[in-house]
């Protein structure tokens, strides 16, 4: 499982042309799975993103988490995390979950999530064509996997 996490100052998922999600200030997830990803790695990251401590406190020090700033969290799933460019120019995404078993993650990851933390939890559409659209607070991106 890995994640890429990018404090936002909003974000927005459309589909189509339409607008699907926002959200303010908060954290924004892009998601991958492997096919071998369990439970216990979902709770982990869960539990570790509700926590992360990225945001500024008065000092101007990464002291406080999406919580402690009353933000929010919008999950969006991205397979081409698990790109592999070893060889050619064309990714290989061989180690990716197949779609069947990431949806079950993605869903299983976001209900985590929600049980980690009192911020809303928004989400993209799984397998839709998406554009997301961010304002990177800092930036502040931060690669985590498990």
């Amino acid at each position: 499982m890995r994640c890429v996490i990018q404090r936002v100052s909003e974000a927005v998922v459309s589909v189509d042309g339409r607008e699907v999600s926002r959200i303010g200030k908060g954290l924004l997830v892009l998601v991958g799975f492997k096919a071998d990803d369990s439970h216990d790695q979902i709770k982990w990251m869960a539990k570790k993103i509700s926590v992360l401590r990225v945001f500024n406190d008065p000092d101007g020090k990464m002291n406080l988490s999406v919580e402690d700033i009353d933000g929010e969290i919008l999950v969006v799933s991205q397979f081409t995390l698990y790109g592999e460019l070893k060889k050619g120019t064309r990714p290989s995404y061989s180690k990716a979950a197949p779609p069947n078993v990431a949806e079950k993650l993605y869903y299983d990851f976001i209900n985590a999530l929600e049980e980690s933390t009192k911020c809303p939890v928004k989400t993209g559409i799984f397998r839709a064509y998406m554009q997301v659209s961010l304002i990177n607070d800092g930036p502040v991106t931060i690669i985590l996997e498990r």
